[in-house]
């Protein structure tokens, strides 16, 4: 007789061999219910290897220590990796509830592995005597990352405390879920219905589309809605002339997770930042800010807070000018009402239109998605000798996901890269990149499977996306993520592409925004979608000269998420209300600026804690792109050979294998200075 549970795993897609082509997961066949006993037999599989290497009586060595961990947990990490791909970016209730489960079991299972004393004792033996064991220095990188990566979970505390900090990681896990799934539910229950053309008022046809588009998505036919991702409130608070409807969907817009009952984030982040401060100290850290930082380039609160703070002034003293000046046209068109947080981007789009002449319904044109994807991929050929192929012959997730194969210069196979451009209801907001397999040669060469995952309005039937220049900027920046996974080189799965230090992870999506400015790009890709005419230089020049506008507003409503994600994490319980409130009271921030992330839907934070303390990051990273790419311009060339291969070699493809502040001297030749940021945000005094 067979065993039942036996043939669910002989029968299931996560679990057998994948025979797609470059090894892509059977993802067009694998549903809800083979995820939990492929999870199941995966972690057991996982801790069997574990107990073996660390029950072994041999002495320890790189091979049978830290290498045997590098080959350990295969299986789970393929599980895992087509389950979050399809937990962001295509769910369910059946994935979510299954999410909700595995998370808090997930943190055991890692748990039982980091605080396993002997697994630990064998660790530290090597790393204590790391100096005599002849490694090659990327061996031995990888043994300092897993010495403080167990030493950090915990490793060599007493049980007690290993026992609390098991409770605290898996309480963290399962509530970092619960705030994540609480900010979708709210996304996905809310919608503004436009009712005729006075609700429509002063919407382009790009936006009225997209209205149409997303009330199509929901079964609602012949009508406009707008919902609560960022790509249709933003347009709609941009253009629409009804004051009293831009109101409402910015109060609901920036309540999401705010709200009491079953979705409300506010005792989630009291209770999360509790257990965080607590497990800091257990660690022997001051806070959890303390404690994150150490691992970073920053390393301390202080040296954080010294670059917010050197960045703030100039920001706040532009965005008093902004608010001013649109206060102004308030009062021109004879507005009796004071400037508030939902007039901002309306009447920011009305100054810019005033002194640039631009128009964001005469720019969109000149964006087709397509043609933008191009402009990223021949960037990517002219630095770094890539090629992308399309293919129809690979499994995806979801019918909108296109799929290319990535070669080198040699034509040799280089990976594989997902894109999946669209807004839908079962995609959580935002931009990202992850990976279904990663990089690494440990036995034999193994290649990526990248995905960028972002929520673009799509076009009707038979018209293109077409792309405002912020969207463009942002594939673009997602794509640099994707090279940072493609181009990846290294032998350990550690430390292979992004596996590198917080403040680091930015760099070279940041850096790669800056090719989406330049002319050789614009002038060669910017062409209309009708008429295949290229981008008036007029316009482009009027585009190119405003990319300083309204950067007091972009960057103080950064910065104030910035301040406030390292408040929270400074020590203790926090009161998400109480926290915001006395952040923006001390920096004295504009009342007509709302932060980028408010608390309560904060989720680079509190849907785990990838970016807990660790926010500033993009502001850290963009010192270091602003000053990487002068390199170009001091070379006379953006695409200069030698740069490139400098760039590839030390960022690109060198993951985590040295330190990063040593990986940046090794392309630049020296760290950078604030001042190639304030620069190019526009926020130096001579640029007022």
């Amino acid at each position: 007789m067979t065993n039942p549970q036996s043939a669910a795993v002989s029968d299931n897609p996560l679990l057998g061999a994948w025979t797609a082509p470059f090894g892509v997961p059977p993802l067009e066949g694998i549903a809800p219910a083979h995820f939990r006993p492929a999870f199941e037999l995966a972690m057991a599989e996982h801790g069997v290897e574990i107990a073996a290497i660390a029950a072994q009586a041999v002495e320890p060595d790189f091979e049978n220590t830290v290498a045997a961990l590098e080959r350990s947990g295969r299986t789970l990490a393929r599980v895992s990796n087509v389950f979050y791909v399809l937990a962001g970016a295509h769910t369910n209730p059946d994935i979510q509830a299954i999410e909700r489960d595995m998370s808090p079991l997930l943190a055991r299972h890692w748990n039982d592995i980091h605080l396993n004393d002997a697994l630990f004792a064998r660790l530290d033996a090597l790393h204590r005597r790391v100096a005599g064991l002849g490694l090659t220095a990327e061996q031995a990188r990888v043994l300092e990352r897993y010495h403080s990566l167990f030493r950090r979970a915990g490793a060599g505390l007493d049980a007690a405390a290993k026992q609390r900090l098991k409770e605290i990681a898996e309480r963290l896990a399962s509530l970092g879920t619960h705030f994540g799934q609480n900010v979708l539910a709210d996304e996905q229950s809310y919608t503004l219905p436009l009712d005729g053309e006075a609700d429509l008022a002063g919407l382009p046809e790009f936006a009225r589309a997209a209205a149409r588009g997303a009330a199509a998505e929901r079964g609602l036919a012949d009508t406009h809605v707008v919902t609560l991702g960022r790509s249709s409130v933003e347009p709609f608070l941009q253009f629409s002339g009804r004051r009293d409807l831009r109101e409402k969907v910015f109060r609901a817009w920036i309540a999401r997770g705010d709200h009491s009952g079953a979705t409300d984030n506010n005792p989630v982040i009291a209770e999360m930042t509790a257990l965080r401060d607590e497990r800091a100290r257990l660690l022997g850290y001051p806070s959890f800010a303390h404690y994150k930082l150490d691992d970073t380039m920053a390393k301390t609160p202080d040296a954080v807070t010294g670059l917010l703070d050197a960045v703030w002034a100039p920001a706040r003293r532009r965005v008093g000018q902004e608010r001013d000046a649109l206060q102004e046209m308030v009062a021109a068109e004879g507005g009796n009402f004071a400037l508030a947080a939902w007039d901002w981007r309306f009447y920011a789009e009305k100054l810019r239109k005033a002194r640039y002449d631009l128009d964001e319904s005469e720019i969109k044109p000149y964006l087709p998605l397509d043609h933008i994807i191009e402009a990223a991929f021949y960037t990517a050929n002219r630095l770094f000798g890539l090629a992308f192929t399309l293919r129809a012959d690979v499994p995806v997730y979801h019918p909108d996901v296109r799929v290319w194969e990535v070669t080198g210069p040699d034509g040799r196979h280089v990976g594989v890269f997902f894109g999946d451009y669209f807004a839908r209801a079962s995609k959580r907001s935002g931009a990202w990149m992850t990976t279904l397999r990663e990089q690494e040669k440990l036995d034999g060469e193994v290649r990526p499977l990248v995905l960028n995952v972002m929520n673009f309005n799509k076009g009707e039937a038979g018209e293109p996306t077409l792309l405002s220049f912020d969207d463009a900027r942002t594939l673009f920046h997602e794509f640099g993520h994707g090279l940072h996974g493609l181009l990846s080189d290294v032998t350990y799965p550690l430390i292979s592409g992004t596996g590198v230090l917080q403040d680091f992870v930015e760099l070279p999506s940041q850096l790669y925004e800056h090719w989406l400015d330049r002319p050789e790009v614009l002038q060669r890709f910017a062409r209309h979608y009708q008429t295949g005419a290229p981008m008036p230089e007029a316009l482009m020049d009027r585009l190119l000269k405003s990319r300083t506008f309204n950067q007091g507003y972009t960057t103080t409503e950064y910065l104030g998420s910035s301040y406030v994600d390292l408040d929270f994490h400074l020590g203790g319980a926090k009161d998400a209300h109480a926290v915001e409130a006395e952040t923006r009271e001390r920096m004295r921030m504009p009342e007509e600026v709302v932060m980028r992330h408010r608390p309560p839907h904060f989720q680079h934070i509190f849907s785990g804690d990838g970016y807990a303390a660790g926010y500033y990051s993009y502001l850290w990273s963009e010192v270091l792109d602003a000053d990487a790419f002068n390199a170009f311009v001091e070379a006379g060339d953006v695409f200069d050979p030698g740069v490139a291969r400098r760039l590839r070699d030390n960022v690109y493809a060198a993951g985590g294998a040295r330190d990063s502040a040593e990986a940046y001297k090794a392309f630049r030749g020296r760290m950078p200075t604030v001042d190639a940021l304030l620069k190019r945000r526009g926020l130096t005094e001579d640029a007022a």
